[in-house]
């Protein structure tokens, strides 16, 4: 089940390139391209590198250490590379953008339990 959490200031991040960000005790990246936010994982999963230095370019985040690159849509790696990173949804309401947080374990049974 998805937690939706509200992106303060989404507008304000066109310009900023790659940015961490911490939603729900989850740190993931959020950037702009070609007019589209997107959000995925924070980490490249070949060598651990944050890619909050990285940048992206074809419809692509690059990796800064080792340059893989991961598409913003699906979060596959190129062919040769054999890996991903994970894509958190994004949705618009109103004027305002969410991004979508899967709800850890803990988090579904405790909430089940208060309701």
């Amino acid at each position: 089940m998805l937690q939706w959490y509200k992106i303060d200031d989404a507008q304000y991040l066109k310009d900023k390139g790659v940015t961490e960000h911490k939603f729900g005790g989850k740190t993931i990246c959020l950037t702009w391209f070609e007019d589209q936010l997107h959000a995925f994982s924070r980490k490249c999963p070949h060598a651990g590198a944050p890619l909050k230095n990285g940048w992206c370019e074809r419809g692509k985040v690059i990796c800064p250490f080792h340059r893989h690159e991961f598409d913003l849509v699906t979060g596959r790696g190129n062919p040769a590379q054999h890996d991903f990173i994970h894509i958190y949804p994004i949705k618009k309401e109103e004027k305002a953008y969410y991004v979508g947080i899967e709800k850890g374990f803990w988090q579904s049974f405790l909430g089940s339990k208060s309701n």
